[in-house]
């Protein structure tokens, strides 16, 4: 009929938060008018966010950079592609002039939603060959890579809570109704909650603030910010105490047992409950609940990661899980195991170790391959051999995540040279010389390398990309082989192609020796359009449940997956020690002596008398981090960016709602409306994380109209957990007073 317009329909996985949910898209004239749950997707079930939702306003966005920005003459200006990469392969080249180390990298948390970060990061690092290697890892998440590190041997093997059958549920610091999950990837988290109370589960929340996910649980345990070591420590306390330590199975796969129970001879409940604010009838009770339901799991994330024990309490929530029986059993904590990894080998391993070498300026260890970012302002600020003058972004907002935000925003003024990935000039990338913006997530293909190793069920899903990618415009692979070609010293023109068959070869190689086969062989059978499809297709192919390229018919390849759009089920998470275990020993060696030798910090902290108010973050269901502030449907409505007070808190300071307050700590202050609120323990502050959009220079609209404040002007970069180098963002001093009149009713 003349003026209709022809529609389709087209399925994806959401790349805007860990949930990994399946969207069905309605697309007109080659745009995205429309998204909602996808109903037959194996894992979400149509379950949807409103992120996920607001998917179309995300693409549609008029802020979004589509052309590579030039810095000239002090002003930033649309250019060509190949004039870009030729700033950039001069801006490098001078920069390394200085030495390999002149040059660091900052990698986003952005970089782990998209297929070309989980493949193309890695050479792009290796390529630089800089020890200054940063990233968000070292904000919200190291401390459990370090704690998986020493207890398994390998730092990315991370149980999660088997959600879908256990009985008894823990949760410290966690808030997956509004943050759908965070390093445990389960679509509509809240309904698998709920689930469980319905099959006549429980579930527990251990937090200062009475948040969304804590109002829904079976009970809410206020706790002091920062002292889940000292509870835990005292659960760990009482199973020793009390006779209750079960380890099952897990007997003949764990050693340090009585080490552990030496270490928790000092944190009876009695002697931590004034502390952590938890009575020790409260405490010991955990502990039998614990030990006695028929399943259970202990589960801590943002909370328990980014204070100053943050490694220490990451390490204690699977020393309870272990001491109770309850690691790698249905019901209790497990090891995914995702369609691209490979079964491995029992046996020994050769463990893991931080510290092949330290930062510059303060000493920091390595840990992982990268450096503290709570650094990054001092070795761009300090002169001397290795001092950073250039730096690459690759999508990331450093300026408004991370500690002292407004140093590290002089510093990254003070470059010489900056390039970013990055599809918005934003508070971060406004420094840069050269912005390189990739094409919008619908036009490129999507596959979670990261994030199906932390799902709470077997998957797989693979989303081809739904729009046409226009012929002028490189996708996010090719500008990052781009990139690391310069890196390499091959320069500007360096053919792409190359790199991807070198890292496809590598891929095969490993598949060829494994598989008694030819490599040419295997080739010659790889499907896929692009780079990316084909290294998928290959790592599907030799991966834990693939078809081993014609061996094995019924099992995975990318054409298998192309032919389920709604994904792949796997079935339920399954008992994986002792093959996932790497340490020298072969089994979980349950007290480290690095962190056994930290336990002494947390004696000293257990008789701290605590004084004043800290401060912690919030999360809130329609934002990540600082992402998806100038999507309108996200940011409508009242304000989030509030301080919210106890009442007792706020008659005591002369304060009210819709007032201002003063929030001043170490480093710096803000000033920011009050919320008063019963949901936050009295002494207790909270501001949310990733606002502040109100510097000059950046080229977003909608998040200027609603831009909150910085709440990483009042984080300390002085302040880290020393054995993974993670900031600490929350249980922050601060000193908290009215700074104008109330507002009027």
């Amino acid at each position: 009929m003349p003026g209709t317009t022809a529609t389709r329909t087209a399925y994806r996985t959401c790349p805007l938060c860990e949930a990994t949910c399946g969207l069905t898209l309605t697309i007109a004239d080659d745009r995205v008018t429309h998204a909602r749950g996808d109903r037959e997707h194996v894992f979400s079930h149509g379950f949807v966010c409103p992120k996920g939702a607001a998917f179309p306003q995300l693409l549609a966005d008029p802020d979004r950079l589509r052309r590579p920005l030039l810095r000239v003459d002090g002003t930033l200006r649309e250019v060509g592609w190949d004039e870009a990469f030729a700033a950039v392969e001069a801006g490098l080249n001078a920069a390394r002039a200085g030495g390999r180390d002149a040059v660091a990298v900052y990698l986003g948390n952005p970089n782990v939603h998209t297929m070309a970060g989980g493949l193309y990061v890695g050479p792009l690092v290796r390529s630089l060959n800089t020890r200054n290697v940063f990233s968000a890892s070292t904000v919200d998440q190291m401390p459990k890579h370090v704690s998986s590190g020493y207890l398994f041997g390998d730092p990315n093997a991370i149980p999660v809570p088997d959600l879908d059958r256990t009985d008894l549920l823990v949760l410290l610091g966690a808030n997956p109704w509004e943050s759908n999950g965070s390093l445990c990837t389960a679509p509509d988290f809240p309904g698998r909650l709920r689930a469980l109370q319905a099959r006549g589960g429980r579930f527990l929340v251990v937090d200062p603030r009475r948040t969304r996910t804590a109002a829904a649980a079976d009970e809410h345990v206020p706790i002091r910010p920062g002292t889940d070591a000292l509870l835990l420590f005292a659960v760990v306390h009482t199973l020793f105490d009390e006779d209750l330590v079960r380890l099952g199975r897990l007997a003949e796969h764990v050693t340090g047992l009585d080490d552990v129970r030496e270490l928790a001879a000092a944190f009876a409940p009695e002697r931590v409950a004034h502390r952590c604010a938890v009575p020790a009838s409260r405490i010991r009770e955990l502990a039998r609940e614990l030990a006695a339901a028929p399943t259970a799991a202990v589960y801590g994330r943002i909370g328990t990661c980014t204070v100053e024990f943050g490694t220490l309490t990451s390490w204690l929530v699977d020393v309870v899980n272990i001491l109770t029986g309850n690691l790698d059993r249905p019901g209790g904590a497990m090891f995914p195991l995702a369609a691209h990894q490979r079964v491995r080998a029992s046996g020994p391993g050769k463990g893991f170790r931080t510290g092949r070498w330290a930062s510059r300026v303060r000493g920091l260890p390595e840990v992982k391959g990268e450096l503290p970012v709570a650094t990054l302002a001092d070795e761009v600020e300090t002169p001397g051999k290795g001092q950073v003058r250039a730096l690459i972004t690759v999508a990331g907002n450093p300026v408004l995540s991370t500690a002292n935000s407004e140093r590290l925003d002089r510093a990254l003024g003070s470059l010489d040279f900056m390039v970013s990935v990055d599809p918005y000039l934003n508070e971060t990338t406004r420094h840069a010389d050269v912005v390189l913006p990739p094409p919008d997530p619908a036009r490129s293909g999507h596959y979670d390398f990261a994030f199906l190793t932390l799902a709470v069920r077997n998957v797989a899903s693979y989303s081809p990309p739904a729009l046409p990618l226009d012929p002028d415009v490189p996708d996010e692979c090719e500008i990052l082989a781009r990139l690391t070609l310069i890196a390499a010293g091959q320069g500007a023109d360096a053919d792409p192609a190359v790199l991807h068959e070198q890292m496809l070869g590598q891929v095969l190689a490993e598949a060829a020796e494994g598989l008694g086969r030819p490599a040419g062989e295997l080739r010659s059978l790889v499907a896929g359009n692009g780079p990316a499809e084909r290294l998928l297709d290959a790592r599907l192919r030799f991966g834990a449940y693939g078809d081993l390229f014609g061996q094995r018919p019924d099992g995975l390849s990318l054409t298998r997956l192309l032919d389920h759009p709604h994904g792949v089920d796997l079935g339920p998470l399954r008992p994986r020690l002792p093959e996932v275990l790497r340490t020298p020993t072969g089994a979980v060696d349950l007290c480290p002596s690095p962190i056994a030798a930290d336990v002494a910090r947390l004696r000293e902290a257990r008789d701290a008398s605590p004084e004043g108010f800290v401060l912690v973050g919030r999360r809130h269901l329609r934002s990540n981090n600082s992402w998806m502030h100038n999507v309108p449907a996200l940011v409508k409505g009242r304000d989030r960016c509030t301080l919210q007070v106890h009442p007792d808190d706020a008659a005591t300071l002369g304060l009210a709602t819709g007032q201002a307050a003063r929030v001043s700590s170490r480093v710096g202050s803000v000033v920011v409306a009050v919320e008063v609120t019963a949901d936050t323990m009295p002494g207790v502050v909270s501001l949310p994380h990733g606002w502040g959009h109100d510097v000059p220079g950046t080229r977003q609209s909608v998040a200027r109209a609603h831009a909150g404040v910085n709440s990483n002007v009042l984080t300390d970069e002085t302040a880290v957990d020393p054995l993974s180098g993670n900031v600490v963002l929350n249980g922050i001093p601060v000193r908290v007073e009215p700074a104008a009149p109330a507002a009027p009713a």
